[in-house]
């Protein structure tokens, strides 16, 4: 692994570091204009057919199972850098060609946005990962990952108003253009990405797709840690997506508000998130990274149930605050783990066998939510969730010790 072996820069001085961060706020700027430009266009096109607004998040998150396996793995096999400028450049061309397509007058090609936008993501999210493996020192990588971790808090509170702002004040078209000029800036920042280095592959392995795609699972089953995040992975997102479907009924029928009542709650959940994530960077040098995923579950254990049977909004926008305040402890470890048990040929495909786990978890749980809530009260379901929570957070007590293995060597696991 090339890693700095002289003190390693200051985490705000490193450059690569600098250039992401300045892409992911414009990346972060393109997907909330597109998310809520998207979504207020369809509910008001077919008058809030649930249907079609449904097809929404399925064109998100279908390209997540479809293509994080194989992204991964190419994101391995392909160079970092010129991969995520190509996803973010035809990103771009994708806007601009669909908004060509509704100039003529096929409104339904607005899916079309979402879906491109997301499939391209399986191959750049990975190649960024092994960029920080490549470029962030070890001691920074939970830092780098807080840091990263805030940005999308702030984007969750101001993301909504932006995307809500830009459709309501000068409509689809404008909109899609903002998403087109996001993408392409992203791809003209990230040209400022160190040169991708030069890695000598063997010969052997030059063409062998499917060897490679399965040696991604193979790698995690054999690695302890990396197996145990994926059953964590999994009672995660089965816990979160239960939560999310129904938060709007917590809304109506425990605290008996208004459904607009939900984007304050999601604005102090999101707010909650930004000083978690700048917490967990000033003392994640200090905090191994099981610990802080094992805490986040805990808590957030404990906050799903108590939200499940409170029908006070001070109290539940208190357990919010807390919930959004640990969030972070989640994500970054979770992400810290996934990159000091990789090495850095495998990142990639590492990333793309655990992601999905969650994703795909999240979206069973979220279209059974209906059936539950029909079938349970809201705080049996919230239990339910909690207990998840709390069984991920178990499931990690054999690892809680592990030391990160010596990536210096091959691909081989501790």
């Amino acid at each position: 692994m090339h890693q700095n072996t002289d003190k390693a820069p200051s985490l705000f001085g490193n450059r690569f570091l600098q250039t992401v961060l300045l892409s992911n706020v414009l990346l972060q700027i393109g997907i909330w204009v597109r998310n809520f430009s998207i979504l207020l266009y369809i509910a008001d096109k077919t008058n809030n057919n649930p249907y079609a607004i449904s097809l929404i998040s399925v064109a998100e998150f279908a390209p997540i199972f479809v293509f994080s396996f194989i992204g991964g793995t190419f994101a391995d096999r392909w160079r970092p850098k010129r991969t995520m400028i190509w996803c973010d450049l035809l990103s771009a061309v994708s806007v601009f060609v669909v908004l060509l397509m509704i100039q003529f007058g096929s409104w339904q090609s607005v899916f079309l946005v979402t879906f491109i936008s997301a499939i391209l993501s399986q191959f750049s999210q990975p190649s960024s990962m092994r960029l920080f493996k490549q470029h962030v020192a070890e001691e920074q990588l939970q830092q780098g990952m807080a840091l990263f971790q805030s940005l999308m808090a702030i984007f969750m509170v101001l993301g909504p108003m932006l995307g809500t702002f830009t459709y309501s004040t000068f409509g689809l078209k404008t909109s899609i253009a903002v998403m087109g000029v996001a993408f392409l800036l992203s791809a003209l920042i990230l040209v400022r990405l160190p040169k991708d280095k030069e890695e000598q592959r063997p010969e052997v392995m030059k063409g062998q797709f499917r060897k490679e795609f399965n040696e991604g699972f193979r790698y995690v089953w054999q690695s302890p840690v990396l197996r145990t995040l994926g059953a964590v992975f999994i009672l995660a997102g089965l816990a979160v997506g239960i939560a999310q479907a129904l938060g709007l009924f917590i809304v109506t029928e425990r605290l008996g508000q208004p459904k607009e009542f939900l984007q304050y709650i999601l604005m102090v959940n999101g707010a909650a998130m930004l000083i978690g994530g700048g917490i967990v960077a000033v003392f994640a040098k200090k905090v191994a990274p099981q610990l802080l995923l094992a805490v986040g579950m805990l808590v957030g254990a404990i906050c799903t149930v108590i939200v499940g049977y409170s029908t006070s909004v001070p109290l539940t926008l208190i357990v919010q605050f807390v919930n959004g305040l640990v969030f972070p402890c989640i994500h970054i470890g979770i992400s810290t783990m996934i990159l000091k048990w990789s090495h850095q040929s495998i990142v990639g495909r590492v990333n793309g066998v655990l992601s999905p786990m969650f994703i795909g978890t999240m979206v069973i749980s979220m279209s059974f939510a209906g059936t539950l809530k029909d079938a349970y009260p809201l705080v049996t379901i919230y239990t339910g969730a909690g207990i998840l929570f709390i069984l991920g957070a178990f499931v990690m007590i054999p690892i809680m010790r592990q030391k990160e293995p010596d990536m210096s060597e091959g691909t081989s696991q501790s």
